[in-house]
């Protein structure tokens, strides 16, 4: 088990080392907007080697469910980089909005919130219009009129669907979440070894 960076012997370091390299592929300045909070960025803890393992644990989840990948907060930070690249963001900051928006309890700031979110990505022109249709996009102007926790339901099931049945596949086959994973999945294999070493924010 690792202790600290000056016991590690070099060979420790250079796959540490290699590890963050790794992970830098999905950092590039990840930030997501105010609607979704601050799951933008990784939340990174490399002090103990069981955190480290934990967070290995946490990488080769993605890959066994899209719910796994939705509900950590570094698998989302990694998707969110990798639909960047696509040009595709706004269906997941959209998703990540509506998650945030049912947590509202005062219907002043539910209404008030509501539009916002229609302006941002449900209206035609929209500056990150989401892909629905036509019956959904009206439905979803109606449902902000009298705005509830659940206005946003159908159009954000359908966004998630597109992105379970498009997106994450994608983002599986991708270059770097397949050597992020082998590197997860090396350090699983070797625990009397060292596990990876999560990258910090420089």
């Amino acid at each position: 088990m690792c202790r600290t960076l000056a016991a590690f012997p070099t060979t420790c370091l250079e796959r540490a080392k290699e590890f963050k390299t790794r992970l830098g592929i999905f950092l590039h300045k990840s930030e997501l907007g105010s609607d979704t909070g601050s799951v933008g960025k990784f939340e990174w803890s490399s002090k103990h080697g069981k955190e480290g393992r934990n967070f290995s644990e946490d990488v080769l989840g993605w890959k066994e469910s899209f719910d796994l990948l939705l509900s950590s907060k570094n698998g989302v930070a990694a998707f969110h980089a990798f639909l960047k690249t696509e040009f595709s963001e706004e269906n997941l900051e959209f998703w990540l909005a509506c998650e945030e928006f049912k947590k509202l309890r005062s219907a002043t700031k539910l209404a008030s919130r509501a539009h916002k979110i229609f302006d941002e990505f449900i209206r035609s022109e929209a500056p990150k219009e989401v892909n629905i249709d036509h019956e959904t996009r009206e439905l979803t102007r109606t449902n902000v009129q009298a705005a509830t926790a659940a206005c946003f339901d159908v159009a954000q099931g359908k966004t998630r669907t597109l992105m379970e049945k498009d997106s994450y596949p994608r983002f599986l086959k991708s270059p770097a979440y397949r050597d992020l994973a082998a590197q997860a999945a090396a350090a699983l294999a070797s625990p009397s070894s060292c596990g990876p070493v999560e990258p910090s924010h420089t």
